[in-house]
């Protein structure tokens, strides 16, 4: 059993990478597991200790799988190298976590479908992610391509790279999807005018938008489902 302590000296005393071969790195506390992420500590801190303040600062595992890479690099002890190696490892925890749920060509017919893929990936985040799903001819997933993302207030997003994404994945048709960390999901007009460009320009591409779903607080909504999207 695992559990969540501040390392005592003779915790700090022990490596934890170690252990994990040893023992199985299901024995870890999580201090542990991510003092194994970062390697080193810094002068004066062991790796452990400087992992066990990193977790009290952000609140636990949650609030640390929230902030990004740069963030983190800010921390004492930790920098842009670690950062990311931390980075990487929640996000492979993601894609495990959404990989184990669904079977392959996920089907994506309707806008709930949409939120639920989303939420796995989107929902923890701090900050906006846009996303391209690109569909089969039977609303099946090819392919799932992050496509902007942006701070607490939005993202910026050239429509030219979301259709360059979708021709690239040979999609039949796609679906937009972000978050709002606000927790509303109720669309900006800056996602409509997005939206609506997107899809006219698609259209005239032969690959159309079918959808843009914005997940947030549990909840969703869907531009197509509210009538907000030009010719839908």
């Amino acid at each position: 059993m695992t559990t969540d302590v501040t390392p005592g000296p003779m915790t700090l005393a022990l490596l934890p990478r170690e252990r994990g071969l040893s023992e199985g790195f299901d024995t870890l506390a999580d201090f542990e597991l991510l003092a194994v992420l970062l390697g080193t500590g810094e002068k004066g801190r062991p790796v452990q200790r400087v992992a066990a303040d990193l977790l009290e600062q952000w609140g636990g595992l949650v609030g640390l799988s929230r902030s990004g890479p740069h963030a983190l690099a800010e921390t004492p002890g930790v920098g842009l190298a670690k950062a990311a190696r931390i980075a990487a490892g929640f996000e492979l925890g993601r894609r495990v976590l959404m990989r184990s749920g669904s079977a392959p060509r996920l089907n994506l017919a309707s806008s709930a479908e949409v939120a639920r893929w989303a939420r796995v990936r989107l929902g923890s985040l701090d900050h906006e992610q846009l996303w391209m799903l690109a569909l089969d001819g039977r609303n099946g997933l090819r392919a799932a391509r992050r496509v902007a993302e942006g701070g607490l207030h939005g993202c910026a997003v050239d429509p030219r790279d979301i259709l360059r994404a979708a021709l690239r994945e040979a999609a039949s048709a796609f679906v937009l999807v972000h978050n709002h960390p606000s927790g509303d999901p109720t669309p900006s007009d800056e996602d409509i005018a997005l939206t609506n460009m997107v899809a006219r320009a698609a259209a005239v591409l032969g690959t159309p938008l079918v959808d843009h779903v914005i997940v947030g607080g549990g909840g969703h909504a869907s531009l197509f489902d509210l009538g907000l999207m030009e010719g839908a």
